[in-house]
């Protein structure tokens, strides 16, 4: 189940839920939603679907900066076109009844908006 971890009382500006499969972390405009970043499959192949009020969907595989016998880099995001969001919107759903229903619903209506 999707837990808060984390958010940024002092200006507002931000909130992370987390469980052993989603990272969801919300971002705030003033005391609106202003996007959010949903990663999922966290162990095996992560993937994170953004979305933005002002610069729509973007969907990307996470490349963890893993080189065999060099220095682990920085994480970062590649292009992945395929996102299966019927089961993500399904597990998503499942996983998200303890947090704020209010984030949960938008999240969960936004994913299945993707195309």
């Amino acid at each position: 189940m999707l837990k808060e971890v984390t958010q940024t009382a002092a200006k507002g500006d931000r909130r992370w839920f987390s469980d052993d499969y989603f990272d969801l972390i919300v971002w705030y405009d003033a005391d609106a939603i202003a996007g959010f970043q949903l990663c999922y499959d966290l162990a095996n192949n992560e993937r994170a679907l953004t979305w933005r009020t002002n610069g729509g969907y973007h969907h990307d595989r996470v490349d963890e900066g893993e080189t065999p016998f060099r220095a682990k880099r920085t994480p970062i995001l590649l292009k992945d076109g395929t996102f299966e969001k019927d089961r993500i919107a399904e597990d998503f759903d499942r996983r998200s009844k303890e947090m704020d229903q209010a984030i949960a619903r938008l999240v969960y209506a936004k994913i299945k908006e993707y195309l």
